[in-house]
């Protein structure tokens, strides 16, 4: 029955045939026990019949093809999440979950209640471990929080709370030494390692601390060990800058959602001087990413970079030549962005 309600809340058109709530339903069950599944659906008025296709001769009869209610699906999910909330420890939060598809929380319970019995029978842990090691404790499985658990964690708010070591690969960073004692240190992610090499040079003209290797998407998690790597009692303002792309744009906001990163306005609007290049049209589009990035430029650069996007063309970092790069960097106070 879970199963079925689960693909039932994930099936897009709100009709349904027979064959298909078949394909639906968990593999190891008889259609006694599959009918009498529907025939629960139908009396909780989730599946509706449609009168004009008929019934099946099968004992006992269903209908041909059903129209599927998902607010009562989604009425019966509320209320689920009600009582887990009468249930579960009180530091717990699953408020996100009103906001998401009830496949999700099917899918995330049973290492809800796995981390609910963890907090009933020991408590918070004082001590920080390595995100394996937390993760057996919590779930019987070490790579649970490496490979889908942090969301899980973050989710319900208990990730700062639980005291985890992310094991990533270490950040790459160059530093300045001239800079890391300052009240406000300036940090630079660069998306690719030829602006990288090209920045690394002027570095020490720079009001920067420190020049950030991103590698792409890597950066995501190696951004992880900032606070472990750069331990310093400074206001730590991070700048990025990658290509004028949907991915580049995507990276920057996954980061953007782990701690405070802005783009790197000045580096960005060189590029928009450049002559830009056709393809990347098959990145996957995010309006959410693109808009919160469109957010922190002008008014005329915003409407430039959508439209820009939008006709499928794109800068990549490399547009910018080693000189004007090393110019950028020198010529830019940081500390006033």
């Amino acid at each position: 029955m879970d199963t079925l309600k689960k693909n039932l809340l994930q099936f897009h058109r709100k009709t349904i045939s027979f064959d298909e709530l078949q394909g639906l339903a968990a593999k190891n069950i008889n259609y006694e026990q599959f009918a009498q599944a529907i025939l629960h659906l139908e009396e909780a008025k989730i599946l509706q019949m449609i009168q004009s296709q008929g019934r099946n001769n099968l004992t006992p009869s269903l209908a041909y093809r059903y129209r599927i209610h998902k607010q009562v699906l989604n009425k019966a999910h509320y209320e689920a999440l009600t009582s887990y909330r009468l249930k579960f420890h009180n530091a717990i939060n699953l408020d996100k979950y009103f906001e998401l598809d009830a496949s999700t929380w099917q899918e995330d319970l049973p290492y809800l209640e796995r981390i609910n019995d963890y907090l009933e029978a020991k408590g918070f842990p004082k001590e920080k471990v390595p995100a394996p090691e937390r993760s057996f404790e919590l779930v019987a499985n070490e790579k649970w929080i490496e490979e889908e658990g942090e969301t899980v964690l973050r989710r319900i708010q208990l990730w700062d709370a639980l005291k985890i070591m992310p094991v990533a690969d270490p950040l790459m960073f160059a530093m300045n030494p001239a800079q890391m004692t300052a009240a406000k240190a300036n940090h630079l992610i660069v998306e690719n390692k030829t602006t990288y090499q090209a920045l690394l040079a002027v570095l020490p003209e720079s009001t920067l601390a420190t020049l950030i290797y991103g590698a792409g998407n890597k950066i995501n998690k190696t951004i992880e060990n900032f606070d472990h790597q750069i331990p310093t009692e400074a206001d730590h303002r991070i700048f990025y800058f990658g290509d004028i792309d949907r991915e580049g744009i995507n990276i920057w906001h996954r980061l953007s959602k782990k701690r405070l990163v802005k783009p790197a306005i000045p580096f960005y609007k060189a590029c928009l001087a450049k002559q830009a290049a056709p393809g990347k049209r098959n990145q996957r589009k995010d309006g959410e990413a693109i808009n919160a990035f469109l957010d922190y430029f002008p008014k005329r650069e915003a409407e430039a970079i959508a439209q820009l996007l939008e006709d499928g063309f794109y800068y990549p970092q490399e547009v910018l030549p080693t000189l004007e790069l090393q110019e950028i960097v020198r010529q830019t106070d940081w500390q006033a962005w």
